[in-house]
């Protein structure tokens, strides 16, 4: 019988796979889509975080003739943690292979997605994203007067005076939010300069751009937080002509892509989880309700 064998030109677009060596050069372009979180719950749009874009990531800087680095990066932001995980593999891919990154954002790069966008040897925009948010934010609720109004009683034992510190069911102590904002300032010092380091002398100094403050792309090009306007398309065309660019995608299970399966959410449901993933899917929902979508 014969063997099967995948045609050549179809084998050399392959990254890192099987096939002949194209003759071309290779720009691989990874899409990174979604709120940036360490879960990967039940949520209405995709999360990103570092085990969820590590095979990706690995893919699209072993492909064969290689010559660069394309990220497509539409992000509210997140966890400041997954945040630069993220990022330093995708430095590290690119100081282990030599080629360079080029980030583009598409509506949003905010916050962790603009994290994410400093990864990249030069940021390129829409006109119309939004770009920038170099902040930190932490949001919860009070929720001591429900469970009074509903007759419940809580009973919360530690070891630790600092261990139920900002819990949502007791009162909130002045002693506690200084607490957290002093956890806020140092994060937001490591975000700072992370940027720093990665745009360098293209920041316009006269304005103070880390008050978490966002800018259009248009606007972005005049901070300095980006270099330029444009699409992946239209600047990869333009920056390797004779490059090919070649999708890289996450890989779903055979059975999924065969559309055999329940969902795993289905065989562990319960009213904890339930409860749980409606809360997750409110706060992913907020994220990218905080710029219009």
């Amino acid at each position: 019988m014969d063997t099967l064998r995948i045609p050549d030109k179809l084998a050399s677009r392959l990254p890192g796979r099987l096939g002949d060596r194209s003759d071309k050069g290779v720009v691989s372009l990874v899409r990174l889509h979604g709120v940036i979180t360490p879960s990967s719950g039940p949520v209405p749009r995709a999360v990103l975080n570092a085990a969820s874009v590590e095979k990706v990531l690995e893919r699209a800087f072993s492909a064969d003739g290689l010559v660069a680095v394309a990220l497509q990066i539409n992000s509210p932001g997140g966890a400041p943690t997954q945040s630069a995980l993220i990022a330093d593999r995708i430095r590290g891919l690119a100081e282990e292979k030599e080629v360079p990154v080029l980030a583009f954002c598409e509506d949003v790069a905010a916050s962790g997605g603009y994290w994410l966008a400093c990864a990249g040897d030069e940021i390129y925009a829409h006109a119309t994203s939004i770009v920038g948010s170099i902040g930190v934010i932490s949001a919860g609720f009070g929720l001591q007067g429900l469970i009074e109004r509903f007759g419940v009683e809580r009973r919360l034992y530690t070891a630790g005076r600092a261990k139920s510190r900002l819990d949502p069911f007791l009162p909130e102590k002045p002693e506690d939010v200084e607490w957290l904002r002093g956890l806020q300032d140092q994060l937001h010092e490591m975000f700072t300069m992370w940027v720093t380091e990665r745009r360098g002398d293209r920041l316009n100094t006269e304005r103070d751009l880390f008050t978490g403050e966002v800018w259009t792309g248009a606007r972005a090009v005049e901070t300095g937080l980006i270099d330029g306007l444009g699409t992946p398309r239209s600047v990869l065309a333009d920056r390797f002509p004779d490059a090919e660019i070649v999708p890289v995608e996450s890989r779903r299970p055979l059975l999924a892509r065969l559309g055999i399966g329940a969902p795993a959410a289905a065989a562990t449901f319960s009213p904890v989880n339930s409860l749980l993933g409606i809360a997750e899917a409110a706060e992913v929902r907020a994220l990218w309700a905080r710029y219009g979508l």
